[in-house]
């Protein structure tokens, strides 16, 4: 089996897929790929028979992840059993997972603002037995299309429940672990940096040495998720090396210990490092991969290297079933195998820069399926900045970050170190990245990536560089266009499509609604609304950053044709300052009495147009013709000045009226008798100030969908107004209920469909 321990690897790897996408087709490729390699001749019967039980016991043990669609009702319980993970602490939150000693559950254990002070803080502690009173639930799930779904986040890790804690007299614990002296220990460490250091110096210390970077500034860490440099954060194996390197050179070259015995304080001191770490996966599969290289040696075991890191991939998994879950776990290994299998490729030459060229590629190239997976896009100009980032975080930043804790003790020298790299650190590193994140930011938004091509990338990616290390150029540049089309072909899909869609957005107590025309003609969005503090009434980027960008990546958009504005609620117009920052947005429309000089002001010269309307204008948009019905005069009253719209979508007639209320509606059925629509967006979120029997009545709707949040302080949707509906045999859709409500449709009609079942 020596060499050939990578073919069970990817079994593994194809009954992990076969489970999460619950697609037999991959089980049938391997299948075929075996039988291919049998009959060739390039493989014997027993690599085959071990790839075919790897399946078999990777498809079994391995878990399904099944999600909890119940509604979530919070219970208040009081639960016995063991802390077994370590004590996560910020400025507004501790949490920690807890086994329930009755049912084994694992249990996420969150509270809120925590007292450092109290008695009972001190006794969490990994290991520790508690007993907990609070409020168990289950965890948030995802509501709108590209959401980041928290509930399957937490059930990737074995956690099905939550439960929030509101004092810390409700807490009583006792005991712990030896490994918690570990955590201390690291803990200690980090307060330690980021006493002796300056903050912007301590957080690159504390990310880089011991895998925290919760410290690294919002701006930096979405500056490197923008770039695909997120890896440079993550410890991995050239942190590991560097480690290795450093011990070497004090204990073997300074003739401190014989090479034998240096390999035993290796075995002893790397597993105590990737705790101190963090224990991301990244650096349990470097620390491990090390300690297997020592053990064959002892051993004189024959092993490859692809070999080594079969094996570290069984290992981890088998110590923990989840962990092929954790996206830092298939990053690493993803990267590291494409590394491994490329390494003759990527060392031919005497080039350093062209070596770094040739690594850069092949990271970038692997990991760009779970880029799209992940985050909905990549940027190709990301393969020719790593080229230069990679070196200088390898050479000078994460070697002189572990310098820095070894000369901690010495005030003058790291006083003065510590100014020099943050003055190095901003002149020719971020100041530049941020230039060219301004100038040369030009991402493939790509949207979903069916499974079917992602196995045609890698299958051509292989072929690719197969053709390149047996030098056949001609062959290699051909697979490469064909990638580069496939790539290519998730850009230009929704303009293929002869499908649109209408969503109206699960953002709580809000609206925003997302248009998409036939062929991606054009797209336009009503509403755009935010979530505020009572307190000083300011909008929040949540309802954005986790909702509206997400959602527009998903579905593969980067330009906005229009946004129309309703009115200048911020649960209707909040989000539009953070949307124009990301997002080339063409024209805005709003009524001719919107007032809201925060917008106007934060409109840039060479930004979206903007065009004021009133009642009985006609526009046509990307050869859709939208009517104003409302308003026609200023009301002195936001909700009363809202925009009301009429288009037809889909073979349906549809009717967006803002926050109107009563005397708007009476305004509307005097001036168009004869108004008759299929689907009606109902009114300020189904108040009762709106939506009257007699509207209802005469405008006749099919379907009726209402923009809501969850058990909201206003009790909307009205009773009154349900009943109504109800009475008037109008199907009704609440994003409360059924998350966001999507139409799918062509020229000919559609289908009405809710996110959540």
């Amino acid at each position: 089996m020596k060499g050939y321990w990578y073919i069970p690897a990817l079994a593994g790897l194809c009954s992990f897929f076969t489970r999460v996408f619950d697609s037999i087709l991959f089980f049938i490729v391997l299948l075929v790929w075996l039988v291919y390699l049998y009959i060739s001749k390039r493989l014997g019967k027993i690599p085959i028979i071990i790839s075919l039980a790897t399946f078999l016991f990777f498809f079994i043990y391995i878990p399904q992840i099944e999600l909890n669609t119940s509604t979530n009702t919070q219970e208040k319980m009081t639960l016995k059993g063991e802390i077994v993970s370590p004590i996560n602490t910020s400025e507004t939150v501790l949490q920690f997972d807890f086994q329930e000693s009755d049912t084994k559950n694992t249990i996420k254990v969150l509270f809120f603002s925590p007292d450092a002070k109290h008695p009972n803080y001190s006794s969490l502690q990994l290991g520790a037995d508690c007993q907990l009173e609070g409020e168990v639930g289950t965890p948030e799930e995802s509501t709108n299309p590209g959401q980041f779904n928290y509930q399957k986040y937490l059930a990737t890790s074995g956690i099905h429940y939550e439960m929030e804690i509101k004092s810390m007299d409700d807490i009583s614990c006792h005991g712990k672990t030896n490994w918690s002296l570990l955590y201390s220990l690291r803990k200690s460490i980090k307060e330690y940096v980021s006493i002796t250091y300056s903050e912007k110096t301590s957080a690159w210390i504390n990310a880089l040495v011991l895998g925290d970077d919760s410290l690294i500034s919002e701006n930096t860490t979405e500056l490197f998720q923008r770039w695909g440099l997120s890896h440079l954060l993550a410890i991995s194996g050239l942190h590991i090396g560097l480690v290795v390197g450093l011990l070497f050179m004090i204990t073997v070259k300074l003739n401190l210990l014989t090479k034998e015995k240096a390999q035993y304080v290796l075995i002893i001191f790397l597993p105590i490092y990737a705790i101190l770490a963090g224990g991301e996966p990244s650096v349990l599969r470097a620390s491990l991969m090390v300690l297997l290289v020592i053990v064959i040696q002892r051993l004189r075991i024959k092993l490859s290297l692809t070999d080594v890191i079969s094996v570290t991939f069984f290992l981890l998994i088998v110590l923990d079933k989840y962990i092929i879950y954790h996206v830092g776990f298939q990053l690493s290994f993803i990267v590291t195998f494409g590394i491994i299998l490329s390494r003759r490729w990527i060392s031919e030459g005497n080039s350093l820069f062209f070596q770094m060229i040739k690594l850069s590629f092949i990271s970038q190239m692997m990991i760009i399926p779970l880029q799209i997976i992940y985050f909905f896009h990549f940027n190709p100009l990301s393969i020719i900045l790593n080229v230069f980032v990679v070196p200088y975080f390898s050479f000078f930043v994460i070697p002189l970050m572990f310098t820095l804790i070894f000369i901690s003790l010495i005030p003058l020298v790291r006083g003065l170190v510590d100014k020099l790299f943050s003055t190095i650190h901003e002149a020719i590193f971020l100041v530049p990245l941020e230039f060219i994140d301004q100038y040369a930011f030009y991402p493939w938004i790509t949207g979903k990536f069916p499974t079917i091509l992602i196995m045609v990338y890698y299958i051509l990616l292989i072929l690719m560089m197969a053709s390149v290390k047996r030098n056949k150029s001609r062959r290699a540049f051909g697979y490469g266009v064909i990638l580069t089309g496939l790539l290519f072909s998730l850009v230009i899909r929704p303009f293929l499509s002869p499908y649109g869609t209408v969503t109206m957005l699960d953002i709580g107590q809000g609206d925003a609604i997302v248009i998409e025309f036939p062929y991606r003609k054009g797209v336009v969005l009503v509403d755009t609304g935010a979530n505020f503090s009572f307190d000083d009434f300011e909008p929040s980027d949540s309802n954005y950053s986790r909702i509206i960008k997400p959602f527009l990546q998903y579905q593969g958009i980067n330009k906005i044709d229009v946004v129309f504005i309703s009115h200048e609620d911020i649960d209707h117009v909040g989000s539009i300052t953070y949307l124009l920052e990301e997002f080339k947005v063409e024209k805005i429309i709003t009524s001719k009495f919107f007032v809201y000089d925060h917008l106007f002001e934060s409109l840039e010269p060479n930004g979206p147009g903007i065009l004021q309307v009133e009642a009985g204008q006609s526009l046509d948009i990307k050869g859709n013709r939208f009517m104003v019905l409302s308003p026609w005069v200023d009301k002195k009253n936001s909700n009363e000045n809202s925009l009301v719209l009429q288009i037809n979508l889909g073979n349906l007639s549809w009717l967006f009226t803002g926050d109107i209320h009563v005397n708007n509606e009476q305004e509307i059925l005097h001036k168009y008798p004869n108004l008759a629509v299929d689907v009606l967006k109902v009114a300020h979120h189904g108040s009762d100030t709106s939506s009257n029997r007699e509207f209802i009545s005469q405008l006749n709707p099919k379907f009726a969908l209402i923009s809501v949040g969850r058990q909201n302080r206003y009790g909307h949707p009205s009773s009154e107004v349900i009943d109504i509906l109800n009475q008037e045999h109008v199907t009704t859709m609440r994003t409360d209920q059924n998350g966001a409500i999507i139409y799918r449709y062509t020229e000919k009609g559609g289908t009405f469909y809710p996110f959540k079942p």
